[in-house]
């Protein structure tokens, strides 16, 4: 479904990744696994083309060189400079790192936002969908964005990027700042949401334990490069993993 090979990131001379490839197939949860500054972050903006948006700003204002190699394929089409708006479109969604709401909007316009190009009859859909998943949201669609919990605003990002009717959706540490009870019920939904949309989802997190049970294969980042993959029983099963990033 989604593919990449030899992705490759400068920020001036510093390399953020180095020949990354993956593959995310079809109702498949990938986990990508690593410490901060690893290069999760970047893959992500890689993957969504965000990327492209970011060395478009810096290249305006005179700031830092940003070069980006490497092929990117979407249901075999290939995406090379292709805008971020555009692979949204085609069901490609970020939802991206610390949450970024709209904190002056209600639950429900955050919402809205998010489906704008959705259809009517989707958009209805999809947000019924995602108080199913999401009970709290329905309880607080009118309270204003900025005044939610640090879990309920994770809810409410998750919930806004489904609004974009993804078919890969991408999660930047969404367990980031969280309770142990909050990360479990995040996890539980993202399974959720798989089983029931049939969405691929690729997780990104620096701690793999809380989300090692839901994926189906993972990645492990270390300097932007991947430095091991395999099934989480192939992770689990590698004593070396399970002390670096488990904490087992």
């Amino acid at each position: 479904m989604l593919e990449a090979s030899g992705m490759m990131v400068f920020y001036e001379n510093m390399l953020a990744l180095n020949n990354i490839s993956m593959n995310c197939e079809s109702d498949q949860i990938v986990g990508v696994f690593g410490a901060n500054s690893a290069g999760k972050s970047t893959l992500m903006y890689a993957l969504s083309g965000i990327i492209l948006d970011i060395k478009k700003k810096e290249l305006m204002a005179g700031g830092e060189r940003i070069t980006v190699a490497g092929d990117v394929l979407f249901d075999g089409k290939a995406l090379t400079g292709v805008k971020p708006s555009k692979r949204a479109k085609m069901g490609i969604v970020l939802c991206p790192e610390r949450r970024r709401i709209f904190k002056e909007s209600t639950v429900l316009e955050n919402l809205k936002i998010g489906g704008y190009l959705a259809s009517p009859a989707k958009a209805r859909d999809t947000l019924e969908f995602v108080f199913s998943v999401f009970p709290v949201l329905d309880k607080l669609k009118k309270r204003i964005g900025g005044f939610l919990s640090g879990g309920e605003q994770q809810m409410l990002a998750i919930g806004r990027a489904l609004m974009a009717q993804p078919k890969i959706l991408l999660l930047d540490e969404p367990l980031l700042g969280l309770s142990p009870l909050m990360q479990a019920m995040l996890i539980r939904s993202t399974r959720d949401i798989r089983d029931q949309k049939k969405i691929s989802i690729i997780i990104t997190e620096q701690y793999a334990r809380p989300v090692l049970p839901i994926v189906d294969y993972a990645y492990v980042l270390e300097n932007g490069s991947a430095v091991l993959e395999g099934t989480r029983n192939d992770l689990m099963d590698n004593p070396d993993v399970r002390a670096a990033y488990f904490g087992i």
